[in-house]
């Protein structure tokens, strides 16, 4: 099941190309509760993914206990590590994820100083020789309360900084793809824009945020697949594990499982 506040025809295009089959124009907190415990219009699901403003994350948290959820996804965050990028690259990643939410991180770390003032200076005036840079006005309350270069005295200092925020995005200069240990989307190189991961070169752009990708990653064909193990053990295969089963249940005290094993050892 698909849900959208305010369904653009081409998003009820692209439904119908994908194959879905029910499509509720219903969001915010409410659409949440809906599909937590349903109603006489929206049958309950089992599992909520996806992002949302901060009350739909607030409510995807409250029906957690009844109802699983992929993660809870707060603002968008970017983290650009580089000390040989170029500038207005960099200062125009910065601006595309900051024009998202006022509350979106944007941070630059870099080792060269000279080329945290480029960033700075193509920020506020735009590329030597060109245009400014277009900085919508959410974008720039986000620079100015969530923005920051940093100037880190090693690139392992500037890397210790980025896994530590565990950024939902992080662009690196390609020798430094190895030092990434938490990130929810690595963006490699100068032409990786962050905008071609979130509209074209492939992977989800459902990420973790506010840290969580130090233990998931984004979401994934695995958040829809439910694991159920099945076993069979023969009545030879038993007799070989039975001395683990009995010393280990014994050792935790739990004599009535090795009870059980005990009664089908001695019948075989």
């Amino acid at each position: 099941r698909v849900v959208s506040p305010r369904p653009s025809s081409e998003v009820l295009a692209a439904a119908a190309m994908l194959g879905v089959n029910e499509f509720y124009k219903v969001g915010g907190a409410q659409a949440i509760a809906a599909l937590a415990y349903g109603t006489k219009t929206i049958p309950r699901v089992d599992k909520i993914v996806g992002p949302g403003s901060l009350y739909v994350t607030a409510a995807k948290k409250m029906v957690s206990f009844d109802c699983a959820i992929d993660m809870l996804a707060g603002p968008t965050e970017v983290v650009i590590v580089s000390s040989r990028g170029k500038a207005s690259f960099i200062a125009a990643d910065l601006v595309a994820q900051a024009e998202h939410d006022p509350e979106t991180l944007a941070v630059f770390i870099t080792t060269s100083e000279e080329l945290a003032d480029a960033v700075i200076t193509s920020l506020k005036r735009g590329k030597p020789g060109g245009p400014p840079l277009h900085i919508p006005a959410i974008a720039k309350e986000s620079l100015k309360h969530r923005g920051a270069a940093l100037i880190a005295t090693s690139k392992q200092q500037a890397f210790d900084w980025a896994n530590r925020m565990a950024p939902e995005h992080i662009t690196v200069d390609k020798p430094d793809l190895s030092l990434v240990r938490n990130a929810g989307s690595i963006f490699v190189g100068d032409y990786s824009a962050q905008a071609a991961g979130d509209y074209a070169s492939g992977p989800n752009h459902v990420l973790p945020t506010a840290g969580a990708a130090r233990f998931r990653g984004g979401l994934s064909v695995m958040d829809f697949v439910k694991l159920i193990t099945v076993q069979e053990v023969s009545s030879g295969g038993l007799s070989r594990l039975a001395p683990a089963i009995v010393q280990l249940a014994e050792t935790e005290g739990l004599r009535a499982h090795a009870q059980s094993i005990r009664v089908r050892c001695a019948s075989a």
